[in-house]
């Protein structure tokens, strides 16, 4: 069965014209600092408005990233620029000027000349009501801003100077503009013909090929094109040839053309696909490069290997369940020894369950048995007040369903974990998010109708060998609107636990209503008496403070009973997104220790789409990898956000590396720490349990790096042996310093011991 998978970012098509000198005459750049107007007013869109003494900002980076701290709702910026009547020769029709404006968190309005020409996410503006309200705040702050005038508008002034004025809507987190391009320039050629590749997606074909589908869209209602199509499939390192074509074809107007270009291997090292059209009365080339999946973590081994952390926590007399993480030729046999009484392990399922009423520390060894071989490795079980020893690995219904979220979806989730073999590799938690809910009859929770029985879905999952987890906030509803747990905390605590719940998200939402500008105490309030509802149960259940990182939530988290706690606001599958939470997660490094874990958000990786409607993820190969590997280092909750029915191989190459894994899932629970970060790679550091290290190395360009790492200089001796994780292979001994190649926004994961025989023997 083929899988339709997109693996890059949207086929970014980097339009070569746009960087050649002819591009630079024929257009104006925006990116200068713009006047900078925190709060709203009517006045602030005018031209007569004197913005000599306001703050200036550049429109590249997000406010906060500028200084502009918690500065959440209204903002403006503006800017003065001159637009000469010969920009009209430009272009390759000459009749319409752009605006181009990056990208806008959230929502936006742009005025020219004090005139609206154009919004997003917004009601048109109001001069009678400058508190005009968004029609909606999310689904546009990832998309380009692009604004179309005819060159005959009035509103535009040639040969003289016009004021841009943007208002800008942030509903939370990073607000205002980033990215890029900022400029006016002449529709062009590459503005009619439009290149997409995440409609479609890899093929995964017979004999490990793989063939990726895009199209090509001829925007224009009156003008065909013809030209010539080049694909062209090199290794990005020695730019050698995989494939190559060139193909005479003709673009009608308002067509959408579908083409495709076959390997005959999935690729094990970068692979890029530059894919250009040339259109033939002009000569004018538009062309771009694809990254091809490629995939680094080598195949399963058939000789049985037990995975996952090494160390359990449970708290007396609660109940225990437990999967033992194995892979290997099936059929496997599960043995134990010292287990404590009151457990016991299955011996074809690998599932241990029973309860522990002694506290204590348990040494255990689990070993695991098939036709080819034994593996044995010790486990440790501690029976105290502390659970969640490492961070959990699972999946959550929001990046993927939203409030589209229903019993059956989560049930074919959990098969499609236990099928697809993730739970070999330590992934256990099934979660349910926002829009379960219905309201409380006779104060008990009740469930909707798409989920006709909770407590039977629990057993459902539990059969499987995983856990499962449940969603509400503090306040009276939650973010989607569905009834929260205010003041029900312990009848809600108490139906979770009967029902059979393992984890609890715990979304501040619509406490601000009850606590609209929270001090300390306000803060910590809600979640203490959910803490004490939970404990009351009996039953450990994981306790997930959502709040957005208010507070610095990772200083008092653990105070108020949390084992993991949002440091950030919602990630989205965006390279800005990404990069800008996960590299930002340092200043609460030391707060990370076992049983209470900083969490920078799900991971956006697969088939995401908050709802019904599903895309593959926008980010890069290269980018996924950086995913995996920053998250793993920062010993965060891993929790997938994708549909689980289509995991392809690259994806499940990033989630199957049990290397990576065990940097996330050590023992000693410590948070990397950066140790060099500048704008063009970042270097983070995580010491392991055994007294070695690892490395994770950064690129934060989009060119590929070579990058010198000095040992000596980070702080670690002279001599070591070093291992690329990914790639589960040594790479020698070094002296004092190294040198790695790193893909554009991409990651290396270097393993240092200072003795090569302490490496894994593959």
């Amino acid at each position: 069965m083929k899988i339709n998978v997109w693996f890059g970012i949207t086929l970014l098509f980097l339009i070569l014209a746009g960087c050649s000198p002819e591009k630079e005459q024929s257009s104006i750049s925006l990116n200068q600092p713009w006047q900078f107007y925190p709060g709203d007013h009517i006045r602030y869109p005018g031209t007569e408005f004197n913005d000599t003494t306001r703050a200036t900002i550049s429109p590249s980076k997000p406010w906060e990233r500028q200084g502009f701290k918690n500065l959440d709702g209204y903002a403006w910026y503006r800017c003065t620029v001159m637009i000469p009547s010969s920009l009209k020769q430009q272009g390759y029709f000459h009749d319409t000027l752009q605006i181009s404006l990056g990208k806008i968190d959230d929502c936006d309005q742009v005025f020219l000349n004090g005139k609206l020409i154009g919004e997003n996410g917004m009601t048109v503006y109001d001069e009678r009501d400058p508190d005009t309200s968004f029609a909606e705040s999310y689904g546009f702050w990832d998309k380009p801003r692009h604004y179309l005038l005819s060159v005959n508008d009035p509103r535009i002034r040639w040969d003289e100077e016009n004021t841009i004025a943007i208002r800008v809507y942030d509903s939370g987190g990073l607000g205002g503009l980033f990215d890029g391009p900022f400029e006016l320039s002449m529709l062009d050629l590459e503005d009619y013909i439009h290149f997409d590749a995440a409609s479609a997606g890899f093929d995964y074909g017979p004999g490990n090929c793989l063939t990726k589908n895009f199209t090509i869209e001829n925007r224009s209602s009156a003008e065909g094109f013809q030209g010539v199509l080049s694909m062209n499939v090199f290794n990005t390192r020695n730019r050698s040839c995989l494939f190559r074509k060139d193909t005479l074809v003709l673009l009608e107007p308002g067509s959408l053309n579908t083409f495709s270009f076959t390997i005959d291997n999935i690729p094990t090292s970068p692979v890029s696909a530059e894919v250009s059209f040339t259109e033939g009365a002009s000569g004018i080339p538009i062309s771009g490069i694809l990254d091809l999946p490629y995939i680094l973590t080598p195949q399963v081994s058939v000789y049985p290997r037990i995975n996952g952390a090494r160390v359990f926590g449970v708290r007396p007399g609660s109940p225990f369940l437990f999967k033992v993480p194995a892979t290997g030729k099936a059929p496997l046999s599960y043995f134990a020894e010292n287990l404590p009484e009151g457990l016991n392990l299955h011996a074809s399922t690998g599932i241990i369950s029973g309860q522990v009423n002694e506290p204590g520390s348990y040494f255990c060894s689990l070993i695991v048995e098939n036709s080819v071989g034994t593996a044995k490795e010790p486990f440790r079980i501690e029976v105290g007040d502390l659970i969640s020893l490492t961070p959990p690995l699972g999946w959550n219904s929001w990046n993927c369903w939203g409030l589209s979220v229903s019993d059956e979806k989560v049930r074919s989730s959990a098969l499609a974990m236990k099928e697809s073999g993730l739970i070999d590799h330590g992934w256990s938690y099934i979660n349910i998010d926002d829009g379960w809910e219905a309201t409380h009859v006779d104060g008990k929770i009740a469930t909707n109708e798409k989920f006709p029985d909770m407590h039977a879905l629990c057993d459902y999952v539990h059969s499987l060998g995983l856990k499962i987890g449940i969603y509400s906030s503090p306040g009276p509803t939650t973010c989607g609107g569905y009834e929260g747990s205010y003041g029900f905390e312990q009848a809600d605590a108490d139906s979770y636990a009967s029902w059979g719940m393992d984890y609890l998200k715990y979304d501040w939402c619509s406490y601000f209503r009850i606590a609209p500008t929270p001090n300390q105490e306000e803060l910590e309030h809600p979640y203490r008496i959910m803490e004490k509802a939970l404990l009351s149960t009996g039953r450990d259940i994981h306790y997930s403070l959502c709040q957005y990182g208010m507070g610095k939530v990772w200083k008092w988290g653990a105070s108020v009973g949390g084992n993991s706690w949002r440091t950030t606001g919602d990630i989205t599958d965006t390279w800005e997104s990404l990069s800008g939470i996960g590299f930002s997660q340092g200043a609460c490094s030391q707060y990370a220790n076992p049983g209470h874990w900083n969490d920078p958000d799900m991971l956006v990786l697969g088939w995401v789409g908050w709802g019904p409607n599903l895309h593959y993820t926008q980010l890069t190969p290269n980018e996924q990898y950086t995913h995996i590997t920053l998250w793993s280092m920062l010993a965060s909750p891993l929790l997938l956000g994708n549909d689980l029915s289509q995991l392809d191989p690259f994806t499940m190459n990033l989630l199957t590396n049990d290397e990576v894994l065990a940097v996330n899932q050590d023992p000693l629970g410590i948070q990397a720490i950066p140790v060099v970060q500048n704008d063009f790679y970042q270097i983070w550091t995580k010491g392991m349990e055994d007294g070695s290290s690892v490395l994770g190395l950064f690129n934060l360009t989009e060119q590929s790096l070579n990058l010198g790492v000095n040992l000596q200089e980070l702080g670690f001796g002279e001599r070591y042996g070093i291992r690329d994780l990914w790639q589960q292979r040594e790479l020698g001994k070094v002296e004092r310093y190294f040198e790695i190649r790193i893909e554009p926004h991409g990651a290396r994961m270097i393993h240092l011991k200072k003795d090569m025989k302490d490496f894994v023997k593959q």
